[in-house]
């Protein structure tokens, strides 16, 4: 047999032995998925809640509706830069999507210590401020670990930056859910549990999202 009958051969052998592979979505869709998902749970809780008291806010306060709206962006963004990053081969320069609506997101935030009180607002008090802590971290796992299940699958080759996206958009998906019930005015202790809440979820995402998705790839 011939060195060209024999590679020939070889080839046949080897490609009889793999298994085929399920294409992945392309990013946007990916992220599209991921954030119907958030839509679903934002329907529940309109369904809920209403938003009347939501609207109310804004009305009274816009720097609450543009720290929301900032919020949003944040999660779309970040979702989306998270899916594309994990695909081998796609620029840093993504990372850097989330950035202008993240300083938007906190820096209307922060207006909210600076301005008078709205009228018929109650003013949120440690409690409510823990409250808060608490929801944005209960839904940030969630949402967390289904994306970083979606990503695993494509073998992000920055595992600890593809998770540190995953963790902000999951907090600001998180958050811009609790504007849906949150009936406060903005106070410094609020801003506070909502900034410490960030830094848990996109701090954690790092340290285990990070290895989750980076146990993942070495297992191809």
């Amino acid at each position: 047999m011939s060195d060209a009958a024999r590679h020939e051969a070889l080839i046949d052998a080897l490609g009889a032995e793999l298994t085929p592979v399920r294409r992945l979505l392309p990013p946007w869709r990916r992220a599209l998925g991921w954030l119907l998902v958030v839509s679903a749970i934002a329907a529940v809780l309109l369904m809920r809640y209403g938003c009347s008291t939501m609207l109310h806010r804004w009305d009274a306060a816009p720097d609450l509706g543009v720290a929301a709206c900032g919020g949003v962006i944040t999660a779309i963004t970040a979702a989306l830069a998270s899916f594309v990053l994990a695909v081998p081969g796609r620029s840093l320069k993504w990372a850097w999507l989330p950035v202008p609506s993240a300083l938007l997101w906190i820096g209307a935030s922060g207006m909210g210590c600076l301005r008078a009180h709205i009228p018929g607002m109650p003013v949120m008090d440690l409690r409510g401020a823990n409250d808060c802590l608490i929801f944005i971290i209960s839904f940030s796992i969630p949402l967390s670990g289904l994306m970083i299940w979606l990503i695993r699958r494509a073998c992000p080759l920055r595992p600890v930056l593809t998770a540190v996206l995953v963790g902000l958009a999951s907090a600001a998906a998180s958050a811009s859910l609790l504007e849906i019930c949150h009936n406060f005015d903005a106070t410094a202790s609020d801003l506070m549990m909502h900034a410490v809440a960030v830094a848990i979820v996109v701090g954690a995402n790092a340290a285990m999202g990070g290895r989750l998705l980076l146990k993942g790839f070495s297992q191809r």
